[in-house]
């Protein structure tokens, strides 16, 4: 009979020696804990509200009417021949995950300090089922979309103006491409939270100048060519040019543009990942 020795019950935590090492095996390690994680932020926030997650179909369908109203009929802002609701409801779909997954990934430290001084698990599992959680509602306005795009299209006489084909099932690689932006975004600001608590204030101020430098209510096409540099140096630019592109059949797409948002993308995510875990390993002294 072999006696154990000591050594085979030891388990040692090591601090993260690397700045861009990320533990994928610790994180599928804790996979049960970032299910929990994913469950509690969707819970979390449509907790105790009349509507539940019915939130996530009336919020952007009263910003698509406001826009349509405010931005269509008043302002006269071209569409580029879609259906106004379609137009705002297609540029919503992936503005609002990436607004949300930004801003919720921003407060990592701040809001999860108590259960970080309490417990080691992998610190990225908690922006990563920030970035998961928000996966629902953006299915659920997804059906949304999915209805009016039926009705306008088999129901209307601007079903012509627009469609679809297989190209839309490149749309979750796109998808992927937003939440390298968010994640990556969130990380940076989470990370320089953590010592300035200031940013928590101007977050949503630079959120909302971001929603009026991304075509969200406006085509790319309407962009100024004096101005197009700078549309590059926004990566969310031609995600959601591409967004309409995909699943709507018009958009005005620039392959320069979007390797540039490629590359922007990588080193707002590598640079977010190193700061971050970077950060980790200090928050809980200075909190």
């Amino acid at each position: 009979m072999t006696i154990p020795k000591e050594s085979d019950f030891e388990i040692r935590i090591r601090p993260n020696q690397s700045w861009l090492r990320i533990d994928l095996r610790a994180i599928w390690e804790f996979r049960d804990l970032l299910v929990l994680l994913v469950r509690r932020d969707f819970v979390a926030r449509y907790q105790q509200t009349a509507l539940g997650p019915a939130w996530a179909i009336v919020q952007p369908l009263v910003m698509t009417i406001v826009f349509t109203l405010v931005f269509g009929k008043f302002a006269g802002i071209s569409t580029d021949g879609l259906p106004p609701i379609l137009f705002y409801l297609c540029s919503l779909l992936t503005w609002n995950y990436h607004a949300q997954t930004l801003q919720l990934t921003a407060g990592t430290f701040t809001t999860n300090a108590e259960l970080f001084g309490k417990v080691y698990f992998p610190r990225l599992v908690v922006p990563l089922s920030i970035a998961l959680s928000n996966l629902i509602g953006f299915l659920i306005q997804a059906a949304m979309l999915a209805l009016f795009w039926c009705y306008y299209k088999f129901f209307t006489s601007a079903g012509a103006s627009f469609g679809t084909d297989a190209r839309a099932l490149l749309f979750p690689l796109l998808l992927l491409h937003v939440a390298a932006v968010s994640v990556g975004s969130g990380l940076l600001i989470a990370s320089c939270t953590a010592k300035y608590r200031d940013l928590q204030h101007v977050l949503p101020l630079v959120v909302q100048v971001w929603l009026y430098l991304t075509p969200v209510i406006y085509p790319l096409s309407k962009v100024p060519a004096r101005w197009q540099w700078a549309v590059a140096l926004n990566p969310l630019a031609p995600l959601l040019e591409m967004t309409r592109y995909l699943l709507l059949g018009r958009g005005e797409i620039h392959p320069g543009q979007y390797i540039y948002s490629v590359c922007i993308s990588a080193f707002l995510l590598v640079a977010g990942v190193m700061i971050f875990q970077r950060t980790e390993r200090t928050f809980i002294d200075t909190v």
